[in-house]
């Protein structure tokens, strides 16, 4: 796992454990599994678009988003990155 998202990974684990107020993460986890999931789809949406019809740079913005939105999923799942790494590594061995 790149060290950048193991970094983002325990950001994100520390704010669901120890949440305030005017963090974005915390709030996106007290809303709900249902609402980190809407914002995944949102981005995803957000990352077709780009990709269809605006520049590399939104494309790599909207990419950003969706993939901190699907982390603060799998961590509201108490899932993680590396086990979307052990499926990749399983399909791609």
């Amino acid at each position: 796992m790149s060290e950048l998202i193991s970094s983002l990974s325990a950001t994100i684990a520390d704010r669901k454990a120890n949440p305030t107020p005017e963090s974005y993460t915390a709030r996106l986890i007290a809303a709900g599994t249902a609402k980190i999931a809407q914002k995944v789809g949102e981005e995803a949406v957000e990352v077709v678009v780009a990709a269809l019809e605006e520049s590399d740079e939104r494309l790599v913005s909207e990419m950003a988003d969706l993939i901190y939105h699907s982390l603060v999923l799998l961590e509201q799942r108490e899932l993680s990155w590396p086990d979307v790494e052990a499926e990749l590594a399983r399909r791609f061995k």
